[in-house]
């Protein structure tokens, strides 16, 4: 097994370990608890919030300094013990090596040649850090009387990883020694560096993660330290922010779903090794086999010997992967942002667009994405501003009018047009919308790019303003789409052009430009969520009804009837609660 564990108490830069009495502790905890249990800010007042919460924190830390537990030495000492814990564990470990790959970090390098779909790497399941590990380990016993464990599988798999860590004769070990000691997720970035995305929509988002990780942490913080079922735990005696700071981002860069045993649901896991591979666009090529009990994944592509290995994260926005995995994608062919769209109650006509639209599988109040590419709209948003801008003669002949629910399937077909007028309004709704987010920000896009030059931005200021050019271009990008239809849909309109009808073929067709579309709205899954679900974050017990269970499909969605295998999409599983 390599190197015995080395354990040990983080000093101080005096030299010793900070000198806190329980109860002055316990007081501060409590404090942090409260503020972070209040009631939702007011809009505009999330960053006061957050500036108190973040005020409460570093003073805590303050007082816990020396007190983190970590191993000696640097991770790439602990990689060949890796290899040889899963070697010894029956991974498959011939064909590739750990390798430092610059600015992208350590991933996997092949050592020989690797061809396109060939399984080059499984992981059996008594190497995997699960909900279930941590319930048969020294954790079982408070797990079984925490509702909030329970509940939330990643804090579990957090807490797990925290008490594997002090226990000298943890199996996990090799494994937990080759994590890295820090982050690049935002619960790392400095108070100036979040400050960088203050006025973008990832902002929101970056400001929950971190009051809700901070209340977790003065939750069971007060838990293991009053619990009688903790008090054979060792983080009694070191349970620092910071040592959950790191659990919370080792789970949440890594965490996947993966079926029990018996496949009769899904659990969170942590896949040691695999979670060494870095992502690029593609497909997801990961499953778990069960009849062989074990996780495997093959090529993405072709790699010739000592190229990089890398692996398909998901159809991630460059928010979610920095906000979750610490890293902002430049060529993210999945990037998007989202809008809130509702139709007033107040509304005239709102009983009969209501109806329209529920009619079409759509909710009179969503979040959708605008996209990074063309067109930046999806069906389902084509047909919601559709319906939105229609008049009440074109509402009534959609509700009443002859073949009026065949109709309903054109509405997300951008080959069948409501009317001219009815896509002038559409596009110019876009183009407005679009062009007042973007004033919303507090810099410009040249702004940004001059900021990116310079050479002594951190790392974690680069991503900042990274993602927030990202979303200003994908705006762009929509005002300019929305100009050009409009004027397009104008000149049809001068032109007399007739409207184009639909054909009792067609009526099944939603969008012609993608053969992952040709469904009735109503009988696809929505990429929309009902407004709040999605950017709503409130309390932790929330979290797991937002989980996706993704295995069992394919990347583009349809099922998969293998009688032994279950897909598991890469990391995506959300710690925002």
């Amino acid at each position: 097994m390599g190197k015995k564990s080395r354990v040990k108490t983080q000093k101080s830069g005096s030299g010793s370990s900070a000198v806190v009495s329980p109860k002055e502790m316990m007081n501060l905890i409590s404090e942090l608890l409260q503020k972070c249990s209040s009631a939702t800010p007011s809009a505009g007042k999330e960053w006061e919030e957050y500036i108190q919460i973040r005020g409460l924190v570093e003073k805590i830390r303050k007082k816990q300094k020396g007190l983190s537990v970590v191993f000696e030495g640097s991770r790439q000492d602990y990689f060949s013990d890796l290899m040889s814990w899963a070697q010894e564990y029956g991974a498959s470990c011939e064909c590739f090596t750990v390798a430092n790959f610059g600015a992208e970090g350590y991933g996997l390098r092949a050592t020989k040649d690797i061809k396109a779909e060939e399984l080059f790497l499984w992981i059996p399941r008594k190497m995997l850090m699960t909900v279930e590990s941590a319930q048969n380990s020294l954790l079982g016993p408070l797990y079984n009387q925490d509702r909030i464990m329970q509940a939330m599988g990643n804090v579990t798999l957090a807490l797990h990883l925290l008490c594997e860590r002090t226990n000298p004769e943890s199996p996990w070990l090799p494994y937990i020694r080759s994590l890295p000691q820090e982050y690049d997720t935002p619960l790392y970035y400095q108070q100036d560096e979040v400050q960088l995305l203050l006025g973008t929509q990832a902002v929101q988002d970056v400001l929950s993660q971190y009051k809700n990780t901070a209340r977790q942490y003065a939750y069971f913080y007060k838990l293991v330290q009053t619990h009688p079922a903790a008090n054979k735990l060792a983080l009694k005696d070191c349970f620092t922010f910071d040592d959950y700071r790191w659990a919370v981002s080792s789970v949440m860069t890594r965490q996947n779903q993966i079926p029990t045993e018996d496949g009769s649901r899904v659990t969170l896991a942590l896949i040691p090794l695999w979670d060494m591979c870095n992502h690029t666009n593609g497909l997801i090529t990961t499953g778990y086999n069960l009849e062989d009990d074990r996780c495997e994944c093959v090529a993405l592509q072709d790699y010739k010997e000592n190229e990089q290995i890398y692996i398909f994260y998901g159809t991630r926005s460059n928010a979610e992967l920095v906000i979750h995995n610490g890293f902002f994608f430049q060529d993210n062919a999945h990037d998007r942002v989202k809008i809130k769209l509702g139709v007033s109650k107040s509304e005239r006509l709102y009983a009969m667009k209501a109806e329209v639209l529920a009619r079409a599988g759509i909710p009179s109040s969503c979040v959708f994405a605008l996209h990074c590419n063309e067109p930046p709209i999806s069906a389902q948003l084509l047909a919601f501003l559709r319906v939105f801008c229609m008049t009440e003669e074109e509402l009534k002949d959609y509700l009443l009018g002859e073949h009026a629910i065949n109709k309903i399937f054109t509405l997300g077909n951008s080959e069948f047009p409501v009317s001219w007028d009815n896509e002038i309004k559409l596009w110019t709704f876009l183009e407005t919308r679009a062009t007042l987010l973007l004033q919303t920000y507090k810099t410009t896009s040249e702004e940004d790019r001059s900021m990116l030059e310079k050479p002594d931005l951190s790392v974690h200021s680069r991503v900042a303003i990274q993602l927030r050019l990202a979303e200003k271009q994908i705006l762009e990008k929509t005002s300019a789409s929305g100009q050009a239809k409009r004027l397009h849909f104008q000149k049809k309109l001068e032109e007399g052009a007739p409207i184009p009808r639909y054909e009792e073929s067609d009526i099944a067709l939603l969008e012609n430009s993608d053969a992952d579309a040709k469904l009735p709205i109503i009988l696809r899954k929505l990429e929309e969520v009902e407004e709040g679900q999605e950017i709503e974050v409130g309390e932790d017990s929330h979290l797991l009804n937002r989980a996706k269970v993704l295995y069992g499909l394919e990347a583009n969605g349809e099922p998969v009837l293998e009688e032994n295998k279950a897909k598991v999409k890469s990391r995506d599983c959300l710690w925002l609660a």
